[in-house]
C-alpha cells in the first residue's frame, strides 16, 4: 500500500466515527430544540411529554387556549384556529400519533383518556358551507394568514370524558359528547353523544355493547 492510501485508510478509519457523532449529536440538539419550541406554544404540566413526533399549531398564539395536565403523552397534532378555539387535555391521557385535535370552538378531554393513532377529533366545519363565501375565504387564507374572526363557519363544543378509550382511525366530529368510560370502536364515525360506558362501532357510530362500571 502507497503512502497515499495509508493515509485515506488512516483518516478514515479515524475521522468516521467522529463525523458520526458530530452528526448525531446535531440531530439531539435539534430535536431538544424543536421540542421546546413545541412546549412554549402550550401550557404544560412539568411531567406531561410532547414527542418528537407531536406538532402543535397554535394559530392563536395564545398558550393558554392549549392546556396539558399532569402525566399525558403526546405524539399527535394539536391545532387551534386563530378565529377561536380551545383545548383541554387532562392527567394521564394519551395522544396516538398522527392523530389529530382541531379546535375552532372547545375540546375538552377528561383524566386518563387514551387515543390511539389516526383519530381525527375536531369540533368545526374549518370551511363556510356557502360555496362563494367558501372559495373567496380560501384565497384569502392563502393570501394572507389565518382569518381572526370565524364568520359563517360553524362549530360545537366536543367533550370526551374521563376513562374513555377512542380506538385507531376513528373521527369525532363536532358536539359530541363521549360518555365516560366509553369506547369507541376503530374506524368508527361518531355523529352524535355516546352514552357513559358503552362501546359503540360504525358509520355513523351505533351502540353495540354495554359495559360495566365497577
Amino acid at each position: 500500500m502507497d503512502f497515499k492510501k495509508k493515509i485515506k485508510s488512516f483518516l478514515k478509519r479515524k475521522l468516521t466515527p467522529f463525523i458520526y457523532s458530530l452528526i448525531k449529536e446535531i440531530k439531539e440538539e435539534e430535536k431538544s430544540l424543536n421540542l421546546l419550541s413545541l412546549r412554549k406554544k402550550v401550557l404544560i404540566h412539568p411531567q406531561s411529554v410532547l414527542y418528537e413526533e407531536a406538532s402543535i399549531n397554535n394559530f392563536s398564539e395564545k398558550p393558554e387556549n392549549i392546556r396539558i395536565g399532569k402525566n399525558s403523552h403526546v405524539r399527535g397534532r394539536l391545532l387551534v384556529f386563530a378565529n377561536g378555539g380551545n383545548i383541554l387535555l387532562g392527567e394521564n391521557c394519551y395522544i396516538g400519533e398522527n392523530s389529530n385535535i382541531w379546535s375552532g370552538e372547545s375540546i375538552v378531554i377528561d383524566d386518563n383518556v387514551l387515543i390511539s393513532h389516526n383519530v381525527n377529533v375536531i369540533d368545526t366545519n374549518s370551511h363556510e358551507l356557502n360555496h362563494e363565501e367558501r372559495n373567496q375565504n380560501f384565497v384569502r387564507l392563502i393570501s394572507e394568514g389565518h382569518p381572526k374572526t370565524k364568520g359563517n363557519v360553524e362549530t360545537r363544543p366536543i367533550h370526551i370524558k374521563k376513562n374513555s378509550w377512542i380506538n385507531f382511525n376513528s373521527v369525532i366530529l363536532k358536539g359530541v359528547t363521549i360518555g365516560e368510560g366509553s369506547i369507541v370502536a376503530a374506524g368508527s364515525i361518531v355523529t352524535k353523544d355516546v352514552p357513559d360506558w358503552t362501546v359503540v362501532a360504525g358509520n355513523p357510530a351505533k351502540i353495540i355493547r354495554h359495559l360495566s362500571n365497577g
